[in-house]
């Protein structure tokens, strides 16, 4: 029997990640509202949305998980995971904005790192490809943090010492902050040396 063996069909965007994915971008909102109801509280609601940015954050590890293990990684996949991750973090910025609990310019400029990176990522990928830089993984690590220690609403359960939590909450943030400058410099510095190499 002749003939070239067929190629392995290429795995369907309607697969368990992409939906994962595409579940916490419908939610987001709703995690939004969650956190503003009770007008920065510490309710009930605002121990929902941090239970929700948590639970969110782990799907995001285990949909990646999941994608890669059984050869799952779809474009769409690639486009929407990026898009999931920023409009979680922007959510909960905006909102600890809105809540006077975070400075504007803080989560002004974190956005614009965020999503100004992210945009020129997905338009250049088709010529200058970077490997995953150790500043934009520590920095997603350290954004998780100071994000979660934000919303729980932890000062209100240690009473007296209160303002330990305040002081934690906003060294773990400006380590976030400082992080996220440093690594979207990075990511400048390093395409525009790759863009310099291929040439």
């Amino acid at each position: 029997m002749t003939g070239n063996a067929p190629a392995s069909a290429a795995p369907s965007n309607w697969n368990a990640p992409n939906i994962i994915t595409g579940a916490r971008i419908i939610a987001t909102p709703f995690f939004l509202w969650m956190l503003l109801a009770d007008g920065g509280a510490d309710g009930p609601w605002r121990w929902a949305s941090a239970v929700f940015f948590v639970l969110a954050i782990a799907t995001d590890a285990w949909d990646g998980h999941i994608a890669r293990s059984r050869g799952l990684i779809t474009d769409l996949g690639k486009l929407l995971d990026p898009i999931a991750d920023k409009f979680l973090t922007g959510a909960a910025l905006v909102g600890l904005s809105i809540l006077a609990e975070l400075p504007w310019w803080v989560t002004i400029l974190i956005l614009v790192r965020e999503i100004g990176i992210t945009v020129h990522r997905l338009l250049v990928a088709h010529d200058v490809v970077l490997a995953a830089a150790w500043a934009g993984k520590l920095k997603t690590v350290a954004q998780s943090v100071a994000i979660t220690l934000a919303l729980l609403p932890l000062a209100a359960v240690v009473g007296p010492a209160a303002p330990v939590v305040v002081w934690v909450n906003i060294i773990t943030m400006a380590i976030a902050f400082v992080l996220t400058m440093y690594s979207g410099i990075d990511y400048v510095v390093g395409y525009l040396r790759a863009r310099r190499s291929a040439q």
